[in-house]
């Protein structure tokens, strides 16, 4: 509200143009007189607010034109664990447990924040040992009986299984490096 007021301009009754200077297809020329003899109200100070003139142009826009937009923001947060197939009780036995290679699985839930953070992370794992390790998920909302099974009490957790056994679990949004090291000892 102080940013419309101060830059608010009243011009003085003796300054003012004539009617056709109000008119739709005013010209920038004639309103330049107006725009040089302006005085700002005195209204007091507001400090943190930066004060911008408002320029001809922007004011002789058309109603109807608009002002371009950038480009919409979109949340990919959803899609970010595309790259993993995800398991659920009625694949897990034959997906996880009945595997000729060792698997990663991660447990994770839509609403948790680190899941989020550590989807990229299982993507490029399963890039990086394609041919030599499965990767998997488990949505723990959907599958709440394999999470159950295995003791999963905080998500994200990462388990590597091997001819069927659990052989270790990572629990937390861990560095790559971490994860990485677990995988290496059972390849």
């Amino acid at each position: 509200m102080a940013t419309v007021l101060e830059s608010l301009a009243v011009p003085r009754s003796s300054s003012l143009p004539s009617p056709a200077a109000f008119s739709p297809v005013a010209s920038a020329s004639s309103l330049a007189p107006i725009a040089g003899r302006r005085r700002s109200a005195g209204f007091p100070q507001a400090s943190g607010l930066r004060i911008r003139p408002i320029s001809i142009a922007r004011s002789l826009r058309s109603p109807t034109q608009r002002p371009r937009r950038a480009p919409a923001v979109v949340c990919e947060a959803q899609d970010t664990a595309v790259g993993v197939a995800p398991v659920t009780d009625a694949t897990w036995q034959s997906l996880v447990l009945e595997s000729e290679f060792p698997v990663l699985v991660e447990f994770w839930a839509p609403w948790c924040g680190p899941c989020r953070m550590i989807h990229p992370v299982i993507d490029e794992l399963a890039k990086q040992y394609a041919g030599k390790l499965k990767c998997y998920k488990v949505n723990t909302d959907e599958s709440p009986s394999i999470a159950t099974r295995y003791g999963i009490r905080s998500i994200p957790t990462v388990m590597v299984f091997k001819s069927g056994e659990k052989k270790d679990a990572v629990i937390g949004a861990v560095p790559k490096s971490t994860l990485t090291t677990s995988i290496e000892k059972f390849l």
